[in-house]
């Protein structure tokens, strides 16, 4: 049991740092927008795009789970 405990621990650590980071990139987000959208819309397509592939990816490694 103690080393279930210890994953949820680490989960839990992942977790607070992934909201932070969430945030931050949120806030970079913001001001992209607020200074250069047209530039800011076109980093952010190419960011959505490459997400795109990278859901898919992880689609192929829990496909025959």
């Amino acid at each position: 049991m103690k080393k279930k405990s210890n994953h949820l621990s680490v989960i839990n650590k992942i977790e607070n740092v992934r909201k932070k980071n969430n945030k931050n990139w949120m806030d970079i987000l913001r001001i992209a927008f607020s200074h250069a959208p047209n530039e800011a819309a076109k980093v952010l397509a190419e960011i959505y795009k490459e997400d795109k592939k990278l859901n898919n990816l992880a689609k192929q490694l829990t496909k025959n789970i």
